[in-house]
């Protein structure tokens, strides 16, 4: 059976003879947000099904291929879909990926997603910096054998989301007048929405929003020495005395809506990195 670096190392050569320059910044596209793959220059458009060891999402609004290109004259990959663990993958497989852009040479991550919000400030349609996260997924990518050459056994976790970069955002998304909350986000197993009494439980707990992916992406980053933004939309208010039923039309109907802000904010973050 072949080591997850024996996987890696398969995994980014065969994406490394299809692409003239290496990537130095990573974008991970969530639900109704993979659009933005689109403005990226020269792209290289590389099927998930055609990368050894990807497994294929099967999420509606999740496209599965990996673009490779320039955006703002910066090189960029972007992975246009992304894997969940409801989806019956381990949590190595969902963050296969980033691995790999770690091995093709991405010393920054973007993180995007959609997400529910509990605090009763925000409202659906507005964007979150993600200051840090709580991982209540009861599982860790990194359980089993550590990878020296990946990473520590124990990485530190106490500057998830890079400070600098936080700092970055919020400037750049003043610039272009473009109201930015801040807060933590807090990271579920799916694929059920939570009832009233465990988003009570999440709001006690600290969360201002919640959602099914990101934390274990940004765990395996951290866990590699890159730098990471996280950012969500907010596609819903999961508010436990207001709670409505809610669908992933709903969700994919939102974070279309506020696909143009959103990409606006990405592309001009990308150009000030």
């Amino acid at each position: 059976m072949s080591s997850l670096m024996d996987k890696i190392r398969e995994a980014s050569n065969f994406i490394l003879k299809q692409i003239e320059a290496k990537p130095s910044i990573g974008v991970i596209l969530g639900s109704g947000l993979g659009e933005l793959a689109g403005e990226i220059g020269q792209p290289v458009v590389i099927g998930y099904r055609d990368i050894p060891y990807f497994p294929e999402p099967t999420v509606e609004g999740h496209a599965g291929k990996f673009v490779v290109g320039t955006l703002h004259s910066k090189s960029v990959v972007a992975m246009q879909g992304r894997f969940h663990y409801y989806e019956g993958h381990s949590m190595q497989d969902v963050t296969f990926p980033v691995r790999v852009m770690k091995w093709l040479g991405v010393d920054q991550l973007i993180v995007t997603n959609a997400c529910g919000g509990l605090n009763p400030a925000f409202k659906p349609g507005d964007l979150m910096l993600i200051q840090d996260h709580i991982n209540m997924t009861g599982d860790n990518p990194l359980i089993g054998e550590n990878e020296e050459e990946l990473g520590p056994r124990f990485p530190d976790m106490s500057r998830a989301y890079a400070p600098d970069l936080q700092t970055l955002v919020q400037d750049t998304a003043e610039k272009l007048n473009i109201p930015i909350q801040k807060g933590v986000y807090a990271g579920i197993s799916g694929p059920s929405y939570m009832t009233a009494a465990e988003l009570n439980m999440l709001r006690i707990i600290g969360a201002d929003t919640v959602g099914m992916s990101t934390v274990p992406e940004v765990i395996v980053a951290n866990h590699m020495s890159m730098s990471v933004i996280g950012l969500s939309c907010i596609t819903d208010m999961a508010i436990a005395e207001e709670l409505q039923p809610l669908t992933h039309e709903q969700v994919i109907a939102v974070a279309n809506r506020t696909k143009p802000t959103f990409k606006k904010l990405v592309k001009e973050i990308i150009k000030a990195l």
